[in-house]
């Protein structure tokens, strides 16, 4: 007997949190194997699990065949109706389950959602419901919903289960209804159920051993082929034959929903493709003031041309629009990832990137092939990126914007927690186990070792099902989150594409979808994120113009200079962009970087990517001249030439797939796609032998095939875009050169931008003390809430305390009265010391005494940052006392943060006595 057409409505996935307890891709793949028609995935008032199984359905269209798969939800309502499988019919349809999930969410705390029956009723046209068996159906909904619904029925094995059958076979002759088949399945195969009741105690906050009936009675909640749904609906075959006449009846696909960029940025001209066309070109001569070159030119038209062949220009005057907002406010901002690849972006202002100067991949931006939009990613000032968040809901309206969700999974410390309270186990194994065996980096060939290490018994069989289920659930979604900055803006209403939800933070909504479903469904994200670097420099900018009358901006701060290079090169980058961990410091002084690129190189090779792939070494001994650097072909040289025959970043590894392994420009960036992140770790194996094999078959030798291979699977840990680099790189030297040129500029605005960086405060101003700024302490007359600078015009004329061994001699790295930049210079103010090397610190410091009533000061540091107050309100008394600092007379003198418990006896001190010495520090210090 062949198996009768039969499609599962009432699929529950994980997605359905601690309910289901098999990913959507588990779940469509064991309806494909068990001969399904289609599959409905229904999870509990939620709509975020079914893109995924869309995506595998995609990825195997193949075998899917006719597969049919039905988007819809369960909605659970606060009332005593009974759960509703709700399916919409068409797009129109599709868009008011999306609103109406969205009240539901509204009314409700974050991670919850609050309907009730009216809320159904209200936007009930085009909807297929089913009823479930947990309560009687709402005579109102049935003449709301005429035509439009089913009653479910199921047979899952409980008490008189022929009896509850027949009983549902006559309310449904009763009340004229068709009876459709289901098994409300929650995993995809019976093997899943101990980790069900495992998710029941986690969800329930309960143990194993004390759960009773919250657990099934048993494992027969999953799928089922149509086969054994014939059997078990042998008192009723026409309600497993309804289910597959249900699916049939629904015409929305997720493929419907066309994605459309907002249109009113256009700014009176006649499309969005003119508008973007017009302010490329006027860009282009801003940033080319003396004629746009002819490269420029040619390179902008081609991808003006891309970009109307794709349709992506309201997508670029999206982002150019918040930009200018940005700049409008004084929100310094920069572009970064692929968007660096792009002429456009450089001249609308989205990166200061020049692409041209770097050779970077335009198609790793942009691709006719992916047929997909590009992702911009925008930093801002942390501290303000929240004003750009805020004029973005403004602007298009919270109806029409949202950010993007971020999915939280289960990883071994989680897992093993929660799944070893269940089994209750103690908090003293568990936290064992959690720092060990399931901590960071733990896998699990090496966890059965760390296990025995802690003289456990892996083999006692409750101890063994625990291991077995925290592994298992590894990768399960936890909850919802925020995506960090990623927002989706429509033309029309955003919840009517995706249902939206109140976020954590006041003023905030999010969309249920993450960055990998709309990737699947081709809709627009911009990420407005935050960098706290970008804070740093806009307040080192600011202080820069009040107090030396300098006025720089990112695009206009002095190129190449060799004394920012001499600085980086000896590491002495506390504070700097990116290159001050300890990696990044042992690398500078035997890379030495001479020029921008070089910094593109130091952002980069520092990386797990290039590490693992045994690229470092190679390069470096390439670079000193140490190794040969050699081609294996014309091509190869092309590609590889700027990194000495070594591949560092991401686009070389796409140029040496395409050009010398034969791939198409699709198959690269699939490639690109196996290389970018670490959760994707492992993909890049399938990509193995059609390498080498292309490899060869164009003349390469094999083991240089496999060795190329074996330094681009490096980049499945984590390889870095040379467009990300360089965006990273431009802030890096922006960075040195502030801490280079003003020290006390640098200092200060660090300190005002905190929290972030990797070093404490402490450590920021112990540097800046070394390099001959002076500290002072925090006064409740002098100080404001930030770290400010000051002029030394009231110090006092007393002579300064001269260095007791002053030693080197050698050429200053950083500017002195001697080789100061003329725009250095600021106005005419008492000069109490001279700067001059000390050796051992590493910058500037004290040299010999010298007194002067008026000199010019040449050096820049001539003022003094002072404490904010803010910091004697935001520490207790205890911790205060651990930063007393001192300060150091004769040279440039900065207010660095300090607190004392003894501020009150120090300041009244200082009141008694006549010195004109009244430079403090910030009252928050």
């Amino acid at each position: 007997m062949s198996s009768p057409c039969y499609a599962e409505l009432a699929a529950t996935t994980n997605f359905s949190f601690l309910k289901g307890a098999s990913h959507p891709e588990e779940m469509t793949a064991a309806a494909l194997e068990l001969g399904h028609c289609g599959l409905g995935i229904a999870d509990r008032n939620s709509l975020a699990g079914v893109v995924r199984a869309f995506s595998y359905l995609r990825a195997h269209r193949e075998s899917a065949g006719d597969f049919r798969l039905a988007v819809g939800a369960r909605l659970v309502f606060r009332d005593e109706t009974p759960d509703i499988l709700c399916y919409p019919k068409d797009r129109a349809a599709y868009g008011r389950l999306c609103r109406l999930l969205t009240r539901g969410n509204m009314r409700a705390q974050k991670g919850d959602c609050a309907l009730f029956l009216q809320d159904l009723i209200d936007f009930g046209a085009g909807q297929h419901v089913i009823l479930m068996e947990n309560g009687a159906p709402p005579p109102v909904l049935l003449e709301a919903l005429v035509g439009r619904v089913w009653l479910a029925a199921t047979a899952l094995y409980g008490p008189r289960p022929r009896a509850r059958l027949l009983a549902r076979i006559a309310l449904s002759e009763r009340l004229g209804l068709p009876l459709v088949a289901v098994n409300d399945a929650h995993m995809h195969a019976p093997e899943r159920r101990p980790l069900a009741d495992a998710l029941a105690c986690i969800r329930e906050k309960t143990t194993l051993n004390e759960a009773g009936f919250l657990l099934a009675a048993n494992a027969e909640r999953h799928l089922k082929s149509g086969r054994e749904m014939a059997r078990l609906f042998g008192d009723a075959p026409q309600a497993v034959e309804e289910s597959a006449r249900f699916i049939e009846a629904l015409d929305f696909r997720l493929t419907d929903l066309a994605y459309e960029y907002p249109s009113e940025l256009r700014e009176g001209f006649a499309s969005e493709q003119a508008a973007l066309e017009a302010l490329s070109r006027e860009g282009a001569a801003r940033r080319y003031p003396h004629g746009v070159p002819h490269s420029v030119s040619a390179t902008l038209e081609r991808e003006l041309t891309l970009v109307g062949e794709l349709g992506y220009a309201a997508y670029f005057l999206t982002v150019h629009d918040i930009m200018r907002f940005a700049r409008s406010k004084g929100i310094l901002a920069q572009g970064r990832g692929s968007a660096a690849n792009s002429v456009i972006c450089f001249c609308l202002g989205v990166t200061e990137v020049d692409p041209t100067k770097h050779d970077l991949l335009f198609e790793r931006f942009v691709s006719a092939a992916r047929n997909e939009p590009p992702d911009i990613d925008v930093d801002f000032e942390h501290e303000r990126r929240e004003e750009v968040i805020q004029y973005i809901y403004a602007r298009f309206g919270r109806a029409r914007a949202g950010l993007a969700a971020a999915v939280t999974t289960y990883r071994g410390k989680s897992a093993i927690r929660e799944i070893g309270k269940a089994f209750g186990l103690s908090a003293d194994l568990l936290g064992r186990l959690s720092s060990s065996a399931f901590g960071r980096g733990s896998e699990g060939g090496s966890r059965a070792g760390d296990i025995a290490r802690l003289g456990l018994d892996a083999s006692e069989p409750r101890f063994a099902m625990a291991l077995a289920l925290a592994e298992e659930i590894e990768g399960f979604p936890r909850h919802l989150t925020q995506h960090s900055g990623g927002f989706v803006i429509t033309r029309d209403r955003l919840d009517e594409v995706v249902p939206v939800a109140p976020a954590a933070m006041e003023g905030r909504s999010t969309i249920e979808w993450d960055k990998d479903d709309l990737d699947a469904l081709g809709l627009l994200k911009i990420d407005v994120l935050a960098l706290g670097m970008l804070t740093c420099l806009r307040k080192g900018l600011d202080l820069l113009a009040a107090h030396y009358g300098i006025a720089h901006r990112l695009s206009t701060i002095p190129a190449e200079d060799s004394r920012v290079y001499a600085m980086i090169s000896r590491a002495d980058t506390v504070g700097v962009f990116q290159i001050e961990s300890r990696a990044q410091m042992s690398m500078l002084p035997r890379l030495k970087p001479k020029c921008f690129y070089d910094l593109v190189i130091e952002v980069a090779i520092v990386r797990p990517g290039p590490i693992q792939g045994d690229m470092v070494h190679p390069y470096l001994r390439r670079r000193m001249g140490k190794e040969p650097v050699s081609y294996p072909s014309k091509e190869l040289e092309q590609v590889l030439g700027k990194t000495y025959g070594v591949p560092l970043f991401q686009e070389q590894a796409m140029r040496i797939a395409i050009v010398a392994a034969g791939f198409t420009p699709s198959e690269a960036d699939q490639l690109r796609r196996a290389m970018a992140t670490f959760k994707r770790a492992g993909l890049i194996g399938g990509f193995r032998d059609k390498m080498i094999t292309g490899m060869t078959r164009k003349g390469y030798a094999r083991d240089f095939a496999e060795r190329c291979f074996s330094q681009i699977e490096g980049f499945g840990t984590y390889g870095f875009p040379e467009s990300h680099a360089a965006s990273f790189a431009l802030l890096v030297y922006a960075s040195s050169w502030l801490k280079c040129r003003y020290p006390d500029v640098f200092a200060c605005a660090l300190l005002n931008a905190q929290p972030m960086g990797f070093y404490a405060p402490a450590q920021i101003v112990r540097d800046a003390r070394e390099h001959g700024i002076e500290v002072r302490e925090v006064d409740i007359n002098a100080s404001d809430w930030d770290a400010t600078l000051e002029s030394q015009a009231h110090l006092e004329a007393s002579p300064p305390t001269p260095d007791p061994s002053p030693q080197g001699g050698g050429e200053s790295d950083c500017p002195s009265p001697e080789n100061a930049e003329p725009a250095a210079r600021g106005p005419t103010l008492p000069f109490t010391g001279r700067v001059g090397p000390r050796s051992g610190v590493g910058g500037v410091s004290t040299g010999a005494p010298r007194r002067s009533t008026s000199a010019i000061p040449k050096w820049p540091a001539t003022f003094a940052a002072i404490t904010p107050f803010a910091w004697v309100s935001a520490r207790s008394r205890a911790s205060a006392r651990k930063t007393c600092a001192a300060s150091s007379r004769g040279a440039a003198r900065a207010m660095i943060p300090f607190a004392t418990s003894g501020c009150a006896r120090n300041y009244r001190r200082r009141r008694s006595c006549a010195s004109p010495r009244r430079m403090f520090s910030p009252l928050w210090a």
